[in-house]
C-alpha cells in the first residue's frame, strides 16, 4: 500500500509502505499523559507532520524507518519509545525484569543531545534512568561502566562496541533500537553499524520468552545500505517519507540526463519520444514558460506526435485536459502532455510514467514534476539502487549549456540518486564546486582546516578554505617575537578547545608586553586619566580596567544605546585573544603611547593529534583537561609554521622555572596529556596538510614588485625592507615552496624559498595603489577604427578606479571580497582624456579612444594570459593584416 498526500506544499507530501492514520493532535497522540504534560511544559508545538505519520507505527512496536527533511531529530522517535517503555507487562519475559532501549548516534555531540532529551522528557516516566556511554580507547574504563538498572542506553558505534567487549549481556536485554541519523551512520560507520546489528541478531535468537524487539532508523537521506537492513534485520516495517526526491531513489524512479545543446532540446526530446511512443507511456513534458510550450507543442504537431498543451492561458481548463490526456493513454495511443510549471499544482497528476524536464528545474520544481509519477514509485525493497526490474517510472533532464544555475543542487540529487553523469558534466562539476568555494573568499579560514588539516564536509561549510590575503595576513606575528622558532615561551589565556587556543608569546629577556602592563596599571591608578568616552567607535582601541588589571580591548561591535546612554558593546582583548561584552561607560580613551605595541594575542594551534573515531569536535572532558592544566601557565613549544597571527606548534611542553637551579623542568607535553585521555589519536598529516594550504597563498599580482625577492642571497630582501627587519631564515619552518606558474582567475605570483614573516615585513609599509595583494580579472577586447573596447569580466565590482595615461590602462575594483587589478602597457598610444570606463552588474567597459585611426594589430606590448580576442564582435574582415591575442 502507498499514499500520497500533497496539499500544496512539500512538507505535506508523504510516502507510505503500509497505510499509517495520523496523529497530528498532541491530545490524541499515542502517547502516555505523563509525557504529553512533559511536553506541554516544555512549550511543544507538535507533533509535526512528520511525526504524525511515524508515531503511531513505533508507539505500537512496529519496526520503522522515517526519512525526512527532520530526519535528525530526535523527538521523532524519543516520545513514542518512552511511552512504550511504560509498558511492564512486556518486558517481564527479560533479565532483571526490563527491557532497554539503544540509541546510537553518529557522533558525541549529537549522543549528548538526545541524552539531555531524555533526561527532560523521562521525568514524567517511571523510574527512567538514561545511561550516556562515551568511552576512550583506554580498556579500563570500559570495564568499569555499569548500566545495570538503565531502561536507555545513548551511544556512537565505536564505543558501544568497546563497551560489549566487556558487557555483552546488553544486548541480551535489548528491545529497542534506533538509529540516529542513519545515513551518516551508513556512510561513516558502515562496518560497526552492521557488527552491532548482526550481534543483535543473534542475541535476539537466543533470548528467552517472546520480549518486545524493535528497530527504528530515522534519517534525512536515504541510503543504500538501508536496504540491507530492512532485509537482513526489520520486520516488514512501515516506512515513511516525507522527501519527493527521497521517495524517488526509494521508488527506483530511473534518473537520466541527456547533455545536449540548447538550440537541439526539440532535436533530442523528439529521439526520447520516439523511444517511450514504442512503450506506450504516459508522459509529461514540462517547461518554465508559457512560449516553449507552445514552440513544444508546435514542434510535436510537425512531427505527427500527438500531444496536448497546458498553461495559464490555455482556453482549456485542468479537468478537460486530464480527462483527455487519460483517455488517450486508455485507448491505446501514447499520452504526451506539454505543461508549464505553474500548471503542476492545480492539475495534481500523480501517474506520469515519465517526465522530460525540458527547461532544467530548480531543486524545487524538481520536486514538484517528480511527485507527478508518485503512484509509479516502486514499494518492492530492492537489492540495488536502480533495479530496472522494477522500474516503472522515469525522469529525463535535459542539461545544457545554459544550465548552470540550479546545476549545483540537481547535481547533488543525481549523485545521490547514483544517475549515471555524463562525462561533459565532470568539469561543469568542478567549475560549480570552484564558484561555491570562491563565494566564501570574505569568510574566515575554516576552524576545522587550521585545526585538524581537513574539513570533511566541505560543501556544508560555511568558511573558507582557501588563503585570503586581506584577512589571513592582515595582522602578522613580528619577526623578533619568534627569534628562535626552536624554542618559543607561549603563554596560553583562552581555551577554545583541547588543540586550539589564544595566548602571548614571552620573550626571555625583557618582554614588552610586561613593560606595557605595568605602564598601563599605574598609569589607570589615577582617576584623572580614567577619561570616559562619550561616543564608542568600531575597530578603536580603549583602556578597560577590571580590578587592579588594566586591558587593551579594540571594539567589534556597536549595539543602539538605551535610554540611560549607555549601550552593551562587545570588544576584543588584543592581548589575550577573548571577546566580551561590556558597558560602554567602562572603556577609556587609550593613549597613542600605549597603542604603538602592536595586539599581542595570537592563535596557537597544537599539532599531531585530532579526536578518536573521526569525530569532528572534542568531547568536553579532553578540553576541560587541557584547560585546567594549561590555562595562564607558561610552556615552551616550537614552531612549526605560522600563517598571519596563527602559529602551529609541535611539542607544546608545560614547564616550571627553578630560578635557583636556573634551569626549566618539564612537566607535561600537551599531546601527550590529550592521548593518555584515550579520547584523541595521531593525527600525521596535519602539519602537511597546513604547508600544501600555504603553498597555495597568493602573494603578489607584478613580477616586478617580486624581483628583489626571489633573489636567493638576502642582501636584496634587506636593503627592501624596514632597516629593522631581521634577516631570512632560509629554511625555517614557516617558509612555503610554491609553483610559479598560476591556474587562469588566480593571483599571478607564489612564494619562492621565502619565510612568510620576512617578506610581509619588507611590504607593510608599501602603498596599496603601489604593492597590492591583487588578482587579474579576464578581459577581451575589439576594436574599430576609432576605439578599442575592453570588456573586463568582474562581478558586482565595488570601488572601482580606471586611470589613462597616454600609453597605459590601470583598472582595479573589488569584488566577492578579493581585489582584482589589470596594469596593461599598451602598444600604440590612446587619448587618455577621452577613455572612459563603464561599470556593469557583470562587467567593467573600457573604451580607450585611440590617438591615430587605424586597426591595432595587437593590444598590449607584452603578451597577458588573461586577455584575449572577443570574437563576438570582431569586425575585421579575414583578409586583412594578422594580429595577436594579447
Amino acid at each position: 500500500f502507498q499514499s500520497f498526500q500533497n496539499v500544496g506544499e512539500e512538507k505535506n507530501f508523504v510516502f507510505l509502505s503500509k497505510k499509517i492514520e495520523p496523529s497530528s493532535v498532541l491530545e490524541t497522540a499515542p502517547l502516555f499523559d505523563g509525557l504529553k504534560k512533559e511536553l506541554a511544559c516544555n512549550k511543544f508545538s507538535g507533533p509535526t507532520f512528520t511525526e504524525s505519520y511515524c508515531w503511531p507505527p513505533v508507539a505500537r512496536g512496529y519496526d520503522v524507518v522515517v526519512i525526512s527533511r527532520q530526519g535528525n531529530d530526535p523527538l521523532l522517535y524519543i516520545p513514542p519509545v518512552l511511552t512504550l517503555l511504560q509498558l511492564e507487562s512486556d518486558y517481564q519475559a527479560l533479565p532483571n525484569t526490563g527491557g532497554v532501549s539503544l540509541v546510537l548516534c553518529p557522533g558525541w555531540k549529537k549522543a549528548q543531545l538526545v541524552f539531555d532529551l531524555l533526561k527532560t522528557y523521562g521525568k514524567g516516566c517511571r523510574r527512567l534512568r538514561p545511561a550516556l556511554i562515551i568511552l576512550g580507547q583506554n580498556k579500563e574504563a570500559a570495564s568499569q561502566v555499569e548500566i545495570r538498572g538503565c531502561e536507555v542506553v545513548v551511544s556512537t558505534p565505536h564505543n558501544l562496541l568497546r563497551l560489549l567487549e566487556h558487557n555483552t549481556l546488553l544486548l541480551c536485554r535489548l528491545c529497542h533500537l534506533v538509529l540516529d541519523e542513519i545515513e551518516v551512520l551508513f556512510s561513516d560507520t558502515t562496518e560497526q553499524v552492521f557488527t552491532i546489528l548482526d550481534c543483535y541478531k543473534k542475541a535476539t535468537a537466543r533470548a528467552q520468552g517472546n520480549p518486545p524487539r524493535q528497530i527504528i532508523a530515522v534519517g534525512t537521506e536515504w541510503n543504500k545500505h538501508i536496504t540491507s537492513l530492512i532485509k537482513e534485520f526489520m520486520n516488514d516495517p512501515y516506512i515513511v517519507i516525507t522527501v519527493t526526491e527521497e521517495a524517488a531513489i526509494f521508488g527506483n524512479v530511473q534518473q537520466v540526463v541527456q547533455p545536449c545543446m540548447n538550440s537541439s532540446r526539440t532535436a533530442e526530446l523528439l529521439k526520447i519520444l520516439d523511444f517511450t511512443q514504442r512503450n506506450l507511456q504516459k508522459v509529461l513534458v514540462c517547461t518554465d514558460s508559457i512560449t516553449e510550450v507552445e514552440m513544444i507543442h508546435k514542434a510535436l504537431k510537425s512531427n505527427s506526435v500527438v500531444s496536448l498543451k497546458k498553461h495559464k492561458e490555455s482556453k482549456c481548463n485542468a479537468k478537460c485536459v486530464l480527462g483527455r490526456w487519460r483517455k488517450m493513454h486508455s485507448s491505446g495511443t501514447p499520452a504526451v502532455l506539454v505543461l508549464a510549471d505553474d500548471c503542476l499544482q492545480p492539475l495534481g497528476i500523480t501517474d506520469a510514467t515519465c517526465v522530460i524536464h525540458f527547461s532544467f528545474p530548480s531543486p524545487g520544481v524538481f520536486r514538484q514534476r517528480l511527485q507527478c509519477m508518485t503512484d509509479n514509485f516502486c514499494t518492492v525493497v530492492k537489492d540495488s539502487t536502480v533495479d530496472q526490474e522494477h522500474t516503472k517510472a522515469k525522469s529525463v533532464i535535459l542539461l545544457t549549456e545554459n544550465s548552470s544555475c540550479h546545476a549545483p543542487g540537481i547535481l547533488r540529487c543525481l549523485k545521490h540518486a547514483e544517475a549515471e553523469i555524463p562525462e561533459e558534466l565532470h568539469d561543469l562539476i568542478a567549475r560549480v564546486l570552484e564558484s561555491e568555494e570562491n563565494e566564501k573568499f570574505s569568510r574566515p579560514l575554516c576552524a576545522s582546516l587550521k585545526t585538524f588539516g581537513i574539513c570533511r564536509n566541505r560543501r556544508a561549510c560555511p568558511d573558507r578554505h582557501q588563503i585570503n590575503l586581506s584577512i589571513d595576513m592582515a595582522q602578522n606575528i613580528a619577526d623578533e617575537m619568534i627569534e628562535t622558532p626552536e624554542r618559543v615561551t607561549i603563554l596560553p589565556l583562552v581555551i577554545v578547545h583541547a588543540t586550539n587556543y589564544f595566548g602571548r608569546i614571552v620573550k626571555k629577556q625583557k618582554d614588552q608586553y610586561t613593560v606595557l602592563a605595568k605602564e598601563m596599571n599605574d598609569y589607570f591608578k589615577v582617576s584623572g586619566h580614567r577619561i570616559s568616552i562619550n561616543t564608542v567607535e568600531k575597530s578603536v582601541f580603549y583602556g578597560l580596567r577590571e580590578g587592579a588589571i588594566c586591558h587593551r580591548v579594540q571594539v567589534v561591535e556597536t549595539p543602539a544605546k538605551d535610554e540611560e546612554n549607555v549601550s552593551e558593546v562587545t570588544v576584543k582583548y588584543i592581548d589575550e585573544g577573548r571577546t566580551s561584552q561590556v558597558n560602554s561607560d567602562q572603556l577609556f580613551q587609550l593613549p597613542a603611547k600605549f597603542q604603538s605595541l602592536p595586539p599581542q594575542a595570537v592563535e596557537i594551534i597544537v599539532c599531531r593529534v585530532k579526536p578518536i573515531d573521526n569525530e569532528v569536535e572534542w568531547n568536553p572532558k579532553v578540553t576541560d583537561h587541557i584547560n585546567h592544566k594549561i590555562k595562564g601557565k607558561l610552556h615552551h613549544t616550537k614552531v612549526v609554521h605560522t600563517l598571519g597571527k596563527t602559529v602551529w606548534v609541535d611539542p607544546m611542553v608545560g614547564v616550571t622555572n627553578l630560578p635557583v637551579m636556573k634551569i626549566w623542568v618539564n612537566e607535561y607535553n600537551i599531546r601527550s596529556e590529550i592521548l593518555s585521555t584515550g579520547l584523541g589519536t595521531d593525527n600525521p598529516e596535519h602539519i602537511a596538510e597546513i604547508q600544501k594550504l600555504c603553498r597555495q597563498m597568493p602573494v603578489l599580482d607584478h613580477a616586478e614588485n617580486l624581483e628583489h625577492f626571489t633573489k636567493e642571497d638576502t642582501a636584496g630582501l634587506e636593503e627592501a625592507s624596514n632597516p629593522q627587519d631581521t634577516s631570512i631564515q632560509e629554511n625555517s619552518a614557516e617558509s612555503c615552496n610554491t609553483a610559479a606558474t598560476p591556474p587562469s582567475g588566480k593571483p599571478s605570483h607564489h612564494f619562492q624559498n621565502l619565510a612568510k614573516p620576512q617578506w610581509f615585513s619588507a611590504l607593510e609599509n608599501t602603498p596599496l595603489n603601489e604593492l597590492s595583494f591583487s588578482w587579474h580579472p579576464q578581459i577581451k577586447w575589439f576594436q574599430d577604427n576609432v576605439t578599442v573596447t575592453l570588456k573586463v569580466q568582474i562581478l558586482r565590482a565595488a570601488d572601482s578606479k580606471c586611470k589613462f595615461s597616454k600609453e597605459k590602462v590601470v583598472f582595479s575594483a573589488y569584488s566577492e571580497g578579493r581585489l582584482y587589478v589589470a596594469d596593461l602597457e599598451l602598444y600604440q598610444s590612446i587619448i587618455a582624456e577621452k577613455s572612459t570606463c563603464v561599470v556593469k552588474y557583470t562587467e567593467a567597459v573600457i573604451l580607450l579612444v585611440k590617438e591615430k585611426k587605424g586597426a591595432w594589430c595587437k593590444l598590449l606590448k607584452n603578451k597577458n594570459a588573461h586577455v584575449s580576442l572577443d570574437f563576438e564582435h570582431w569586425e575585421e574582415s579575414e583578409d586583412e593584416r594578422p594580429f595577436t591575442v594579447g
